[in-house]
């Protein structure tokens, strides 16, 4: 084969694989031109023209479009020029599939409503500029005023839950029921009366009377227990609070009775807001963190465990 050799519609259909339907269409559309006809009309190609054929096919099975195939053939685009914006329209396709098929698997793994699906898928849908209107607003509604302390709303905000361009199921439901924790107001004003006070580091009376070992080791045991998925309402975690309970109250010199156990989750509850906790643990999840030190929500599974154990 060289530079002289010249093939017909059915040896160019042969050597790259398309239909010969299809070679005349491109031919007819000027995208690649016979190099002559046979005396009784028949057409013919160059190498030039099997070498473009070739290249067409492979920028089609790649998504292109047969106008921006044209300008490349015609060296009007380079194409890798061409190939980058491809590649860039393809990744936010494929974020997109990614996206939808979260979705669809939180839809299937909760037995979700038609109405929770179609908000969640909504919510997703958002752009990352139209995510981080959501939160700015949220900022604005709980830090916006004046006597606002700085500092808890630039650690609210080091802390921006920022849904990935390939999240899990997991964080996909987490984004969504962060949505409607920082669209509530009543959550709003709880975030910001949770954030000043742990910012401002005043402890609490319980932690206070209790001593700084008895606590050192509540945390560390609540947060073991945390870590570890225990459920506070589980027969798993009965021993645990159990031993916290008998440890409280021999240093107040109390009872640790169903009454005491109800004065000590009053005395955690204070400071400690379930549903603020809730959030932390949600951003955790949509960032992807393994652990953020000073806001793991311990306090939390502390008070439930305690309710729990009063309950039964």
């Amino acid at each position: 084969m060289d530079a002289t050799t010249l093939y017909s519609i059915g040896e160019l259909s042969r050597r790259t694989g398309l239909s010969v339907r299809t070679i005349r269409f491109y031919s007819d559309s000027g995208v690649v031109a016979p190099t002559t006809r046979t005396p009784a009309g028949y057409r013919l190609y160059d190498l030039d023209a099997l070498r473009r054929l070739e290249l067409l096919r492979t920028l089609r099975e790649l998504g292109m479009d047969l106008a921006t195939i044209q300008r490349v053939l015609n060296r009007e685009l380079p194409v890798a020029e061409v190939a980058a914006a491809h590649a860039d329209v393809l990744d936010v396709q494929i974020r997109m599939l990614h996206m939808r098929r979260s979705v669809l698997r939180v839809v299937a793994g909760r037995g979700s409503s038609p109405e929770e699906t179609t908000l969640m898928h909504r919510l997703t849908q958002l752009s990352g500029q139209e995510r981080r209107r959501v939160l700015d607003d949220f900022m604005e509604g709980a830090f916006g005023t004046v006597d606002a302390d700085p500092t808890a709303v630039a650690m609210v905000r080091a802390a921006t839950p920022d849904l990935p361009g390939d999240p899990t199921s997991e964080q996909v439901a987490a984004w969504a029921e962060i949505v409607e924790l920082v669209g509530d107001e009543d959550f709003r004003a709880r975030m910001r009366r949770a954030v000043a006070g742990r910012v401002a580091r005043l402890p609490l009376a319980i932690e206070r009377d209790a001593g700084e070992e008895l606590m050192e080791f509540t945390r560390r045991k609540a947060a073991e227990a945390t870590g570890a998925g225990m459920d506070p309402r589980s027969d798993s975690a009965a021993p645990v609070i159990d031993d916290l309970v008998h440890r409280f109250a021999e240093v107040f010199g109390r009872t640790p009775d169903t009454e005491f156990r109800d004065w000590m989750a009053q005395q955690f509850e204070e400071a400690h807001d379930p549903r603020v906790d809730r959030y932390w643990r949600l951003v955790w999840i949509v960032n992807g963190w393994q652990v953020v030190p000073q806001l793991i929500p311990v306090y939390s599974w502390l008070i439930q465990a305690l309710r729990h154990g009063r309950a039964a």
